[in-house]
């Protein structure tokens, strides 16, 4: 699912909201947790899962190409962890899919 589909699904949902409405709202929270993350914080969403920052330690890398050592420095990412009914619904889901 894309970002427009999110936008669509929610304009469909809801009627009374505008295609530009629901497209702000989507804007609105995806900007929210990004600027979470980006301030360290954690962000949970209960059944749905959490996101959080992962540190990464600098290392020494192999460029493919010459062979030659580079250093890699330490990096922060984001991480996302599914809950418990997320989990289950994608593996119920997907055990109904193949038994079809």
């Amino acid at each position: 699912m894309t970002r427009s589909d999110l936008v669509e699904e929610l304009a469909s949902r809801f009627s009374q909201l505008t295609h530009r409405d629901a497209e702000f709202a989507v804007k609105t929270i995806l900007d929210a947790m990004s600027d979470a993350l980006v301030r360290g914080h954690r962000i949970e969403i209960r059944g749905f899962g959490s996101f959080s920052i992962n540190r990464r330690p600098p290392r020494m890398g192999r460029n493919p190409r010459s062979g030659e050592s580079v250093h890699i420095p330490e990096k922060r990412v984001p991480h996302f962890k599914p809950g418990k009914a997320l989990r289950e619904a994608v593996d119920l889901r997907t055990k109904e899919m193949e038994k079809s």
